[in-house]
């Protein structure tokens, strides 16, 4: 008994073939089902739009005009003559070199001081999980706690920690009376990154423990067997691995630092030629009462860390991708 097998008759040239099926989601009830998902994430759009975006296209009209408060009916349209000010005026030019000086400084310290800690932490001794519970807390300070500290309990010259560890020095050495500097007063620049940096070192610390503790074992552990030594390991493997959360912290300190205001603010008020743009746009919004100026700088501000934080992200986003390729 023979059996046949029958197969599905071939389609003749021309003719329609049968409509793959159409996609979930398309149509009226897609599109329902689409916006149904997305509305409880509305209110939380609307709130971000109006507390971010909303001010800064008031700041940017603002920007646009001739506007002194104390003068309020000779307001007028001025264009883009408060950005020309920007980039000419003696003042504004200066606090710019002094918020790229400050933002450099206590970044490069900062990420260098954070790397010895992140190594340090990176070996097991007993207790380091209290160690490193102590060296996270200056970062968890509020800014003005922080500044607030610094200038009372370590700059003062009459009780300050710093003068009374320093006669406390010189006494075992017979000195009765040693000189009492005023920090502040005598390298009130110092005095400022002094403080940022020992608020910051600990971020820094924290990024490049993450990058230390995501090390390849394997490959560590073979550089090992074929003899490296621990300077070659860290030249060769660690400094390359830890490249990109170096860029990371670098990035977003550089963010951070350089819209930093409660640090100048509280230890110098701007003076002694530490004022960084924060600064200047407070004084002349608030002292000096030029509205359209201070929103024009402001938005230079904006712009500039705008491009700082694109940077920022795609490193973010490189370093992710990385992590998921492993």
């Amino acid at each position: 008994m023979s059996t046949s097998v029958s197969t599905p008759p071939l389609s003749p040239a021309g003719a329609k073939r049968p409509s793959a099926p159409r996609r979930a989601g398309r149509g009226a009830p897609g599109r329902a089902r689409a916006w149904a998902t997305r509305a409880p994430l509305l209110p939380a759009l609307v709130f971000l739009i109006a507390v971010t975006q909303l001010p800064f296209v008031a700041t940017l009209v603002i920007s646009l005009f001739d506007w002194n408060s104390l003068a309020p009916d000779d307001r007028s349209f001025a264009g883009v003559s408060n950005y020309g000010s920007v980039f000419t005026d003696a003042s504004l030019r200066e606090s710019v070199f002094t918020t790229v000086l400050l933002t450099a400084s206590v970044v490069i310290v900062s990420v260098v001081l954070g790397l010895l800690l992140a190594l340090l932490l990176d070996r097991k001794f007993i207790g380091r999980g209290f160690v490193r519970t102590l060296l996270i807390t200056p970062f968890l300070l509020v800014p003005v706690s922080a500044a607030l500290m610094w200038k009372h309990v370590l700059y003062n010259p009459e009780y300050g920690l710093l003068n009374g560890g320093w006669a406390w020095f010189t006494g075992l050495f017979g000195v009765s009376s040693p000189a009492q500097p005023d920090w502040i007063s005598d390298m009130p620049l110092l005095a400022v990154e002094a403080s940022l940096v020992w608020q910051w070192t600990p971020f820094m610390m924290l990024i490049l423990l993450a990058g230390l503790q995501s090390r390849p074992a394997e490959i560590m552990e073979a550089a090992k067997l074929d003899g490296a030594t621990g300077w070659q390991m860290f030249r060769f493997l660690t400094v390359p691995h830890l490249r990109r959360y170096l860029e990371l912290g670098v990035l977003l300190g550089s963010i951070y630092i350089v819209q930093n205001f409660d640090a100048v603010f509280t230890l110098t008020s701007g003076g002694l030629g530490t004022a960084n743009l924060p600064y200047t746009i407070y004084q002349t919004f608030y002292q000096a009462h030029e509205y359209g100026l201070a929103s024009a700088a402001g938005v230079v501000v904006v712009i500039g860390t705008i491009v700082i934080a694109t940077f920022a992200l795609r490193v973010v986003s490189s370093l992710f991708s990385e992590e998921a390729n492993r």
